[in-house]
């Protein structure tokens, strides 16, 4: 049986509970993407036009050091949301994203949402607070790796 792009945006969890119509107008904006190991969903620079909704695989969040070359900083597995930069203008990625292994997602075209929610301001404020945990989580995260990174050590 294939699920329809509405049912698999309504049963993600980051879409939990969400109005039905809310979910409709989501589900406009969304089409079924694969990325194959190594492959990346996004580079930073780039322009920030889709967040992904991850249904399988695993996504490594990196950051490039000049010394190091590509750090992964986060990980991302099934059922989390990858992609925040499309929130805030100047709309870039300020990381890259790449498929550890097969991923399989729900791409939301980031400009036909943005158009949505501010002609419903009640989409726009839904969608704020479903983003604002994982955008915290991240920054606590990015926080808790610059003191170990960067703290007093004995």
């Amino acid at each position: 049986m294939i699920e329809s792009i509405e049912h698999i945006v309504k049963e993600h969890r980051f879409f939990a509970g969400m109005d039905a119509g809310f979910v409709a107008l989501v589900s406009g904006c969304a089409k079924n993407m694969r990325f194959d190991p190594g492959q990346y969903l996004f580079r930073e620079g780039d322009s920030a036009d889709w967040f992904f909704l991850l249904r399988n695989g695993s996504v490594a969040i990196e950051l490039r050091d000049p010394a190091r070359g590509a750090v992964t900083v986060q990980t991302l597995h099934e059922g989390d949301l990858c992609g925040l930069s499309w929130l805030v203008p100047p709309y870039r990625w300020t990381y890259d994203a790449r498929a550890i292994d097969l991923v399989r997602a729900i791409a939301v075209d980031a400009a036909c949402l943005r158009r949505k929610s501010e002609a419903d301001p009640r989409l726009g404020y839904d969608m704020m607070k479903r983003f604002m945990p994982p955008l915290v989580e991240r920054l606590q995260a990015a926080r808790m790796q610059m003191i170990d990174i960067y703290g007093a050590h004995d």
